[in-house]
Formats: C-alpha cells, structure tokens, sequence
C-alpha cells in the first residue's frame, strides 16, 4: 500500500480494512467508496497513541477506515511522498500530512535529545516536537516548493535550518553556529546558522527557505 501522487499538491491512496490512514484533520480534499473519517482522540484503537502525541503540538489529526479511496492535501503546500523500508523517518510534527496507520509514530521534544537540540528549535523557528515514523510503508509531507533528497555516507552534508524538513535512517543532526563580526552589523552572508547531518541515510531538503 502507497500513496500516489496526483499533483504537487494532492497524494491518493486507498483505504481498506487493515489499511487504514491518519492524517491532519482538515486535509481531505476528497474520497470515493465507503470510506469514514472521525478524529483521533487519546483513548486507544487505531492511532490512539499518536493521536496522544500529536495533541502537544496542536496538530488534530483523523483516520480513515473503511473500503475507498480518499485524496490529500493542506493548504496548497507542496506534498512529497516517503516511501520507507523498515525505516524510521525524523521529521518536525507539523510537516507530517498523512502516513498508513500500521507504521509505528513517536513525537518527542527536541529537548529530549539535549541542549543542543533545545538551542537549534528556537534559533531556527522549528517547533518544538520531532516526529518519527518506523516501519515499511508511505508516508505523505508537506513544505514549501517541494523536496529534493541528498545521500549521506559516512561524510557531513551542510543544510539551511529553514529548508530542513527531515531525514531517514540513524542520521545525526546538529546546529553550527558561524557568527562573527560581519554576521552582527549586518554585513554577513545571512547564513548564520547551518545544520550539519552526518551518518548514514538520505536527507530531505525544501526547495524554499520560507519558514514553515
């Protein structure tokens, strides 16, 4: 099971007992079929738990259930489509738009992995929640302009904090300060900060700097 790309904008996939979809509440652009919507809430079944987690980051979320097919998209943003092979993909909370409901979904602070982490959401605009998603399966993500993917092996990939929307596989994600006397009058290269991933997996890069 997959989505598909419709447009830029728009991802459709089917919906079937077993095959079930959680997505922001709000993206359904259409369905066919016996297909049902409802929200997630906190007490267990299908999504429950990140239904409980994705309530710290104020991002509702429904499933999907039933026999059909529904379509996908959140205010015009750019949908890119992750497929992952016993993977785990690390992406902020709110670039999440839709994933199968079997693949497993964490939301942990940043804070949780250290000072450095606390210190690169708030110096970025970030919020303040990572999601990971594991498994096998397709999973649906929002930015501006699009993504494009970058492979790391084993060396560091430098990436703008504002274009960052996610990796997948055990990369490790740090915030470079580079600021000097030009960055502080105003005279520098307005790249103060960079992100260097280092590891082994694939990094996913917006093609905007636009805050998201």
């Amino acid at each position: 099971m997959t989505f598909e790309q419709v447009n830029k904008l728009v991802v459709r996939t089917d919906i079937s007992p077993g095959g079930e979809v959680i997505a922001r509440r709000g993206a359904m652009l259409g369905y066919s079929g016996g297909v049902t919507f409802r929200p997630i809430s906190g007490a267990g079944g299908v999504g429950g738990m990140v239904g409980r987690a994705m309530s710290g980051e104020s991002v509702a979320m429904m499933v999907a259930e039933g026999q059909g097919e529904a379509m996908y998209g959140f205010q015009g943003k750019h949908v890119t489509i992750v497929d992952l092979a016993n993977e785990t993909l690390t992406a902020e909370a709110d670039r999440l738009l839709a994933h199968h409901a079997h693949l497993q979904t964490s939301v942990e602070m940043i804070g949780q992995g250290g000072i450095r982490q606390a210190v690169r959401g708030a110096a970025t605009g970030q919020g303040l929640f990572t999601t990971k998603v594991t498994g096998s399966g397709s999973v649906a993500l929002l930015s501006h302009g699009g993504t494009f993917e970058i492979a790391v092996n084993g060396e560091t990939v430098g990436v703008d904090p504002q274009a960052y929307v996610g990796h997948v596989g055990p990369l490790q994600v740090d915030l470079k300060a580079s600021v000097g006397f030009r960055d502080v009058v105003g005279r520098g290269s307005g790249e103060a900060f960079q992100l260097h991933v280092s590891g082994h997996g694939r990094v996913l890069i917006q093609a905007s700097e636009e805050k998201f």
